[in-house]
Protein backbone atom coordinates (compact mmCIF):
# COMPACT_ATOMS: atom_id res chain seq x y z
CA UNK A 1 0.00 0.00 0.00
CA UNK A 2 2.54 2.76 1.03
CA UNK A 3 5.79 0.53 -1.02
CA UNK A 4 5.75 2.98 -3.90
CA UNK A 5 6.01 5.82 -1.69
CA UNK A 6 8.51 4.47 0.36
CA UNK A 7 10.78 3.50 -2.85
CA UNK A 8 10.18 7.15 -3.42
CA UNK A 9 11.52 8.33 -0.50
CA UNK A 10 14.47 5.66 -0.32
CA UNK A 11 15.43 7.11 -3.95
CA UNK A 12 15.39 10.51 -3.38
CA UNK A 13 17.77 10.11 -0.32
CA UNK A 14 19.83 8.71 -2.83
CA UNK A 15 19.77 5.57 -0.66
CA UNK A 16 20.56 1.84 -1.52
CA UNK A 17 18.12 -0.28 -0.81
CA UNK A 18 21.20 -2.09 1.40
CA UNK A 19 21.91 1.30 2.89
CA UNK A 20 18.81 2.07 4.21
CA UNK A 21 18.03 -1.82 5.42
CA UNK A 22 21.73 -1.27 7.35
CA UNK A 23 20.25 1.94 8.96
CA UNK A 24 16.92 0.10 9.80
CA UNK A 25 18.25 -2.98 11.11
CA UNK A 26 16.46 -5.09 8.20
CA UNK A 27 17.20 -7.21 5.80
CA UNK A 28 17.80 -5.76 1.84
CA UNK A 29 14.91 -8.69 1.42
CA UNK A 30 13.01 -6.73 4.00
CA UNK A 31 13.28 -3.58 2.26
CA UNK A 32 12.51 -4.88 -1.71
CA UNK A 33 9.60 -7.06 0.20
CA UNK A 34 8.46 -3.73 1.62
CA UNK A 35 8.51 -1.35 -1.11
CA UNK A 36 6.99 -4.09 -3.44
CA UNK A 37 4.05 -3.91 -1.07
CA UNK A 38 4.25 -7.73 -0.23
CA UNK A 39 5.16 -6.89 3.37
CA UNK A 40 3.61 -5.40 5.80
CA UNK A 41 5.40 -2.23 7.62
CA UNK A 42 5.04 -1.35 11.02
CA UNK A 43 4.34 2.13 12.53
CA UNK A 44 7.55 2.59 14.40
CA UNK A 45 9.78 1.18 10.66
CA UNK A 46 7.61 3.52 8.69
CA UNK A 47 8.57 6.58 10.89
CA UNK A 48 12.40 5.98 10.93
CA UNK A 49 12.02 5.13 6.98
CA UNK A 50 10.65 8.75 7.00
CA UNK A 51 13.19 10.32 8.97
CA UNK A 52 16.37 8.52 7.26
CA UNK A 53 14.97 9.68 4.35
CA UNK A 54 13.99 13.22 5.37
CA UNK A 55 10.76 12.88 3.68
CA UNK A 56 8.49 13.65 7.33
CA UNK A 57 6.11 16.17 5.72
CA UNK A 58 5.55 13.25 2.78
CA UNK A 59 4.76 10.66 5.23
CA UNK A 60 1.92 12.33 7.08
CA UNK A 61 0.70 13.37 4.25
CA UNK A 62 0.05 9.53 3.47
CA UNK A 63 -0.83 8.85 6.97
CA UNK A 64 -3.46 11.21 7.52
CA UNK A 65 -4.62 11.78 3.81
CA UNK A 66 -3.72 14.98 1.92
CA UNK A 67 -7.78 16.06 2.29
CA UNK A 68 -6.55 16.74 5.80
CA UNK A 69 -3.95 18.95 4.70
CA UNK A 70 -6.30 20.79 2.42
CA UNK A 71 -8.68 21.71 4.69
CA UNK A 72 -5.87 22.78 7.21
CA UNK A 73 -4.64 25.01 4.10
CA UNK A 74 -7.98 26.59 3.42
CA UNK A 75 -8.06 27.36 7.13
CA UNK A 76 -4.68 28.61 7.09
CA UNK A 77 -5.43 31.32 4.16
CA UNK A 78 -8.32 32.73 6.52
CA UNK A 79 -6.77 33.57 8.53
CA UNK A 80 -5.38 36.78 7.73
CA UNK A 81 -8.96 37.48 6.81
CA UNK A 82 -10.04 37.19 10.53
CA UNK A 83 -6.86 39.22 11.72
CA UNK A 84 -7.83 42.31 9.85
CA UNK A 85 -11.65 41.31 10.60
CA UNK A 86 -10.47 41.35 14.58
CA UNK A 87 -9.33 44.70 14.35
CA UNK A 88 -12.72 46.40 13.54
CA UNK A 89 -14.66 44.83 16.25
Amino acid sequence: MYGEHLKQFRQQAGLTQQQLADQLFKSRSAISKIENNEQEIGIGTFKDWAILTNSEIQAAMILFGADIFAQATQVLSLVPAFIRFSFFI
